[in-house]
Order: structure tokens, then C-alpha cells, then sequence
């Protein structure tokens, strides 16, 4: 059975890419896993390739990425800053050398991977979805990673799993608002139930447009549930849990009334500050028409499953 990993938008829609190669094949190695690179993750491996790469959705010839500037220099880091554009400036003092992520719980082979290690074990593909930010703006991303299940395989859940936690990096020295009073608990948490976590559509991601993922995207590993809001995509992972009760994520320990644990796109719960009906999309003017919000940002034909039976106002 084939699984479509894609939604079809019309290109009038959304925004085209100023800059975009068609040729998808190669991804730049990421510098802070260069061996060699003597603690640095600036310059060593930036002529190192991957091999090539196959896509992890059908041809999907009317999505079109969003410009790679765009969503380079608009993303929300809030262990940087509360400002857009200032993350994404400080975001680039996260040291991202040999990065290592811990996987433990709930599982019968607890491990911790090098990066480069894993890599080398799951497969990567290319992944060209669209993000939907609880603030009511959308992008579509062309991401380079592998299915989070692969590494879930690795680990070999116990049957006692029943949730997944994901823990961001904490680098006080790096990151400003850790040393200040911050309305978020840090590190930063999310998580997933286990059979959202092992679906097809669920990647970390070390890559987009083709290149190194970008620090204040998330290098130099982060998730991405392409159904959900965006703030249940973590970045900078160092550590996943399986557990048997649903962990406290960070804006649900903050919010409950506002941030719910499964932040299923829905254009029918609004936000209690403003209307999840529409989105911009990124890069539009001021004279374009918002687009509709599609529940399940479109992929309910994938996903919509998972919640059979459950009242999705209830369960936000």
C-alpha cells in the first residue's frame, strides 16, 4: 500500500521559491560532525556529501518550497530570544560539535549515538512538507532527515511505552534567555504518543533545502510532525525518553489552557487569543488572501487514524 507523505496545494497559494535547486541529491555534510574538525563546526566538512538521497514523499509537482531565506531568518528559538530575528542572529553561538543524542526508558537497548553514527544507520531522505505555526503562519520545507522509527527500532521499545519525550540542548553560555527570568521551564520538552512518534510522516531532521540544517532551524537535530504545530517540533535534540505516562511539555506546563499535548492543527479550536481559521503564508503581502486552515494541516488522510474516536476540542 502506498502512503502519501505529501498535500497538494495550489501554487497560487502559497510562495514561490526565489531561490530553490531542483537537483536534490546531495546534502553538504554538516561541519560539526567532520572528523577531524578539532572542535570546530564552522569549515571542515563542507565540501563532504551525502550519498544520494531518495525522497521520502511522491513527486509532488504544485508544492512549492517556501524561499530558504525566508525560513531561515524566520523562526521562533526562545532559549535566544523572544524576537524573531535576534534568534536567529544569536542561535549561531550553539555549539553543535560532536553532538550526541541519548536514547533511554522505556526500551530494551537504552543507547547513546554519535550523530555521525547514527546517520550512518538510518537512512536519510528527503521530506517536503508544510509547518503551521500556532501563531497563524504557514511555510512548506523541503527537509532532509530519517523516520523517527527507524532510531525507535534501534532502541526497541518495551510494551510498557506508551509516550515519547524529547529534551532540547541547554548551553547557558550560549543561550541568553536561560540565564534570565523566562516564562518557559528549560530545557525545552515536548513529546508525542508513541504511535504518533512511529508514523511515517514523523522525522528528525538534519537538513533543508539540500544543505546543513541552519542552528536557529534546529541543527543539528530536530523533530518535525508535519500535522502538528510547530512548536511540537523540538530542536537541538540531546536526549529522547519513552515512557508510560505522558510526559509535561514545556507550553503545556506553561499554558494548559492554550497549549495542548497533542497541538493537532484544527481551524475549528481557536486559539483563546485569536482564530486558528486561517494562516499566512510566509512571504505573502499585505493584499493576499489568508488561506483556509486545513485540519490536520492536510494530512488527514495519513493521520486522521490516530484520533478515531476522540474528541479532538477536548483533546487539543
Amino acid at each position: 500500500m502506498l502512503i502519501k507523505t505529501y498535500k497538494q496545494i495550489p501554487s497560487n497559494e502559497i510562495t514561490d521559491p526565489a531561490v530553490f535547486r531542483q537537483r536534490r541529491t546531495l546534502l553538504k555534510a554538516m561541519a560539526a560532525l567532520a572528523i577531524g574538525a578539532a572542535g570546530s563546526d564552522t569549515v571542515a566538512a563542507r565540501s563532504r556529501t551525502w550519498p544520494d538521497l531518495q525522497t521520502g514523499n511522491p513527486p509532488a509537482p504544485d508544492l512549492q518550497p517556501t524561499p530558504a531565506e525566508l525560513v531561515g531568518n524566520y523562526t521562533n528559538y526562545y532559549e535566544f530570544a523572544f524576537n524573531k530575528e535576534d534568534a536567529t542572529r544569536l542561535a549561531q553561538r550553539l555549539r553543535i560539535d560532536a553532538w550526541s543524542v541519548t536514547i533511554g526508558g522505556e526500551v530494551e537497548n537504552p543507547a547513546s549515538y554519535h550523530l555521525e553514527d547514527l546517520l550512518q544507520r538510518c537512512p536519510l531522505r528527503e521530506y517536503l512538507y508544510r509547518f503551521r505555526c500556532v501563531e497563524g503562519w504557514s511555510m512548506v520545507v523541503p527537509w532532509v532527515g530519517f523516520a523517527l522509527s527507524d532510531l525507535l527500532k534501534l532502541a526497541q521499545p518495551l510494551s510498557s511505552a506508551k509516550f515519547v519525550k524529547f529534551t532540547s540542548a541547554s548551553q547557558p553560555e550560549a543561550m541568553p534567555r536561560l540565564r534570565q527570568q523566562a516564562m518557559l521551564a528549560w530545557p525545552y520538552q515536548e513529546g508525542l504518543r508513541i504511535d504518533e512518534a512511529g508514523h511515517p510522516l514523523t522525522i528528525l531532521a538534519v537538513g533543508a533545502y539540500g544543505e546543513t540544517l541552519p542552528k536557529q532551524n534546529g541543527a543539528p537535530l530536530r523533530l518535525v510532525v508535519p500535522w502538528k504545530y510547530g512548536f511540537k517540533s523540538a530542536k537541538a535534540i540531546v536526549a529522547i525518553e519513552l515512557c508510560r505516562q505522558p510526559p509535561l511539555t514545556s507550553w503545556n506546563r506553561y499554558a494548559p489552557d492554550e497549549y495542548g499535548f497533542y497541538a493537532n492543527v484544527n481551524p475549528a479550536v481557536p486559539h483563546p487569543r485569536w482564530s486558528q481559521a486561517s494562516e499566512r503564508p510566509l512571504g505573502s503581502d499585505f493584499f493576499t488572501p489568508r488561506r483556509p486552515t486545513e485540519l490536520f494541516n492536510g494530512y488527514g488522510e495519513q493521520v486522521a487514524g490516530l484520533y478515531s474516536g476522540m474528541n479532538l476540542r477536548q483533546f487539543f
